[in-house]
């Protein structure tokens, strides 16, 4: 995983080890991102936030603790200059509008992450 100082920092939290492993693979395979801190849960995740201060914070909608969406919530009264992007497996109109509401800046399915999480990322920045 490459550590530069030119890369942008992420805080990647999925409560499914696999995924988030698969998350923070794409995003240092470009050698543009470096992950500053994984959770497997809302919680910790927001306390990674306020630890290391990342350019996008990567959080999957469903963990156990502090769900996305209230995560999202937390972060952003704590540092609204943060963008969040939301990855989950669930799809509807009703769930993009919810994301939006609490703040999040986009919304990527994980069965698509393999080709848009990189450009998601990068268009958050």
């Amino acid at each position: 995983m490459p550590d530069c100082e030119n890369c942008a920092r992420v805080v990647i939290a999925d409560d499914h080890e696999v995924a988030r492993r698969g998350l923070v693979a794409t995003l240092t395979a470009t050698g543009r991102w470096t992950v500053v801190g994984q959770a497997g849960n809302g919680r910790d995740a927001v306390r990674l936030v306020e630890t290391h201060r990342p350019d996008v914070v990567v959080l999957d909608l469903s963990m156990p603790e502090v769900n996305g969406l209230e995560a999202t919530r937390q972060i952003l009264e704590a540092r609204p200059e943060t963008p969040v992007l939301i990855v989950t497996t669930h799809e509807s109109e009703q769930l993009v509008r919810e994301v939006m509401s609490a703040g999040a800046r986009g919304l990527v399915l994980k069965s698509d992450a393999g080709r848009m999480l990189v450009r998601a990322v990068e268009a958050l920045r």
